[in-house]
């Protein structure tokens, strides 16, 4: 299906093949993170980005039409490193173990450069990126199903069904804790797998028995 004019003009112009148009990309797209974190969306323009990260105008031209485009290269660099923490969570040994280092990836996408989570939470919403973030919610809903399926994990009726309710809770906490400017990881961390623990507690059909977690 073809894509729509909307979505291809936040395609890059271009992708880096040479080490020294990668080092451009990333200066521009870190100038444009730290714009964002300290003066916020109005101040984050094309000419400042550019000055900011050292490049001309029309370097930056040169890979992104507009400031938008650019805007969903930042999101990409910053939800790969999310996804990476999902697939290294996704090897554990335990459903318990795994959906424990889930939550810390989310919570840590979260907290690690608060600021601008917030600001790309509301890009994200702002922009047209259906597909993309389609992409991500399936590929943390794959890990979330394996996690359940160990032996583990509590029995439940309908193993992918519940591994979309856990990753709605997930999400929604996380993202409602960022928008209220929380920053103890460790506290957030808590609130969740308690979260996660009581919706696994209410949907096993072993309730209250079941010894997830363990101990």
């Amino acid at each position: 299906m073809p894509k729509s004019p909307a979505t291809q003009r936040l395609k890059p112009r271009k992708l880096p093949v040479q080490a020294r148009s990668a080092h451009t990309v990333e200066a521009v797209l870190e100038a444009a993170a730290r714009i964002l974190e300290t003066q916020g969306l109005a101040a984050c323009t094309t000419n400042a980005i550019a000055e900011r990260a050292g490049v001309s105008v029309g370097s930056l031209y040169q890979y992104f039409p507009n400031r938008d485009a650019l805007t969903v290269a930042l999101i990409e660099r910053e939800t790969a490193q999310l996804l990476a923490d999902v697939e290294r969570a996704g090897q554990g040994e335990t459903s318990h173990g795994r959906i424990l280092d889930m939550v810390r990836a989310s919570v840590a996408h979260q907290m690690r450069r608060p600021v601008l989570a917030r600001l790309i939470d509301f890009e994200e919403k702002r922009l047209p990126l259906g597909d993309r973030d389609q992409r991500v919610a399936d590929t943390i809903h794959a890990q979330l199903t394996g996690a359940l399926q160990l032996p583990d994990a509590p029995r439940l009726a309908d193993r992918e069904l519940a591994a979309y309710d856990l990753l709605a809770i997930v999400h929604g906490m996380v993202d409602a804790a960022g928008e209220r400017g929380e920053l103890d990881a460790a506290a957030l961390e808590r609130r969740v797998m308690l979260a996660v623990g009581g919706y696994l507690h209410g949907a096993s059909p072993d309730h209250p028995r079941t010894g997830w977690p363990p101990g």
